[in-house]
C-alpha cells in the first residue's frame, strides 16, 4: 500500500470540491471526480426498494460500462422526494456533464445524507455556475473529505500494480448493511483493463470487502460503489490488479467499520468450516449484527453465549450442529472448552483492544468468510436520535 499523496494518484483524473449549501455551514459538500480521457467503469448499487434518484440514474448509466466519473452530493440523500427530486438529480448531472463536455451517460451521480429533503437547488445552481473545466486539482483527499457526513475521518487508500496506481475513497459510518454495494465508495485507476474483466473483478472484490461490513444492519437507500479505469498507465497483470484492488477496498472497509457511529472497537469475525462461503458469510453477519454481541464487545465482557445465540439464529442452516462448533476470542477457545485462569485473563485483555477478533469453526466443510463491524455504544443512540434536529 502506498501512503496517500499526490505521487499516489493515478494519471488523468481531475477533481472539484466545493460548498454548494446542502447544509447551513461552510463544509465542502460537493465532489466531482472525472477522467480527462475516456474510461471504462463498473458499479454496483443498493437494492433498497426506496433507492434514491441518484441510484436510479447511475444504475442505468452504468450498464454501458463507459462512465468516466461521478458527481457526489453529501449530506442530502435526495431520497423519497418524488418526481421533483428526480428532476433535480437529472438537472445536476446534465449540467456537470455539459460543463465537462462529455455525454451525460459517461457521468454517474451519487448522494448521501438526510432522507426526504430535496436539494436546495438555488444554491446548487449558483455553485454549478462557478465551475470551469478543466478542474485544476487532482486532490483525492479533498474529495474524501467532501463526501463525508457523520464520518469522523476521511477514508482514502492507494496501491500500485506495475506502472499503474489505484486510489479509493469512501464514506460511511451508519445505516450500513450492504446489499450489492455499500455506503459510497469510488475507485480510480490508470490501469488498462478489459471492460468485462474489470466488472467481474470489481464485483468479486466488492463481495469480499464492502459487502462484508455491517454497522447497524440497516441498508442504505443510496449505496453506490464504482470504479473508473482510464488505461493511461497501460496493461497490468489481472491477478496482481485484483490483489491490489482488494487491498485498497479492504483498508477502506476497516476504516468504515472502525469509524461506525459511536464506535469504540472494530469487530472482525472469521468463520471457517462452513458448508460454503455463503453460509460462512451469513453466520458472520448474524454475529456482527447482534446488538448483544456488539454490547458484549463494548463492555469487554467474555460472554461467548451471545455468540452461540447469534449462530443459532441461522435457523435454516440445518447442518449447523452445536456439538461441532468451536468459538474463540482473539484465538483463544471459549467454547466448547471454556477459558479459565490465565486464558480467561488473556481473553479479557483481548476484548479491551481496539480490534476484537471472534473466530468460529462450524465443523462442516471448508467454507470461509470474514466480516467486519463495530461495537454498539451510547454515542450511537445519541447521534441517531438527533440526526435531523
Amino acid at each position: 500500500m502506498l501512503q496517500p499523496s499526490e505521487d499516489s494518484w493515478p494519471q488523468g483524473f481531475r477533481i472539484h470540491t466545493g460548498h454548494a449549501g446542502l447544509q447551513d455551514d461552510d463544509r465542502d459538500d460537493v465532489a466531482i471526480l472525472v477522467s480527462t480521457v475516456p474510461a471504462i467503469s463498473a458499479a454496483v448499487f443498493t437494492r433498497s426498494r426506496f433507492a434514491g434518484a441518484s441510484v436510479e440514474l447511475s444504475r442505468e448509466a452504468a450498464r454501458s460500462r463507459i462512465a468516466r466519473g461521478v458527481v457526489v452530493l453529501a449530506r442530502n440523500a435526495n431520497v423519497a422526494t418524488g418526481a421533483a427530486g428526480l428532476a433535480d438529480a437529472v438537472e445536476i448531472r446534465d449540467r456537470v456533464a455539459s460543463i465537462i463536455g462529455i455525454p451525460v451517460e459517461e457521468l454517474l451521480i451519487a448522494s448521501t445524507g438526510v432522507i426526504g429533503r430535496r436539494y436546495p437547488m438555488a444554491a446548487v445552481r449558483k455553485h454549478l455556475d462557478s465551475l470551469q473545466w478543466p478542474f485544476e486539482e487532482s486532490d483525492f483527499a479533498a474529495a474524501a473529505l467532501a463526501i463525508m457526513t457523520t464520518d469522523t475521518r476521511l477514508k482514502l487508500h492507494t496501491a500500485r500494480v506495475g506502472e499503474a496506481r489505484i486510489v479509493g475513497i469512501a464514506k460511511g459510518v451508519g445505516m450500513i448493511e450492504p446489499d450489492m454495494a455499500t455506503m459510497l465508495a469510488f475507485v480510480c485507476t490508470d490501469a488498462a483493463m478489459d471492460p468485462e474483466q474489470l466488472d467481474a473483478t470489481f464485483r468479486a472484490v466488492v463481495d469480499r470487502t464492502f459487502n462484508s461490513v455491517s454497522i447497524d444492519s440497516d441498508t442504505s437507500t443510496s449505496d453506490t460503489a464504482a470504479i473508473f479505469a482510464n488505461g493511461l498507465a497501460g496493461a497490468v497483470d489481472p491477478v496482481a490488479f485484483e490483489d491490489a484492488l482488494s487491498q485498497v477496498c479492504l483498508a477502506l472497509v476497516r476504516d468504515i467499520a472502525s469509524d461506525g457511529e459511536g464506535a469504540g472497537r472494530l469487530i472482525v469475525v472469521d468463520v471457517d468450516g462452513a458448508r460454503d462461503g455463503a453460509q460462512a458469510k451469513r453466520v458472520g453477519k448474524s454475529i456482527v449484527n447482534s446488538p448483544l454481541v456488539k454490547t458484549m464487545v463494548h463492555g469487554s465482557d467474555p460472554n461467548w453465549g451471545r455468540v452461540t445465540m447469534a449462530i443459532g439464529k441461522c435457523q435454516d442452516d440445518l447442518d449447523i450442529d452445536p456439538e461441532r462448533v468451536r468459538i474463540a476470542f482473539g484465538g483463544i477457545e471459549v467454547y466448547p472448552d471454556e477459558a479459565g485462569g490465565a486464558a480467561l485473563e488473556a481473553v479479557e485483555s483481548h476484548l479491551r483492544l481496539d480490534e476484537v477478533r471472534i473466530g468460529v469453526d462450524l465443523g462442516i466443510a471448508d467454507g470461509t468468510w470474514t466480516v467486519y463491524g463495530c461495537d454498539l455504544t451510547e454515542d450511537y443512540v445519541r447521534l441517531n436520535s438527533s440526526y435531523t434536529t
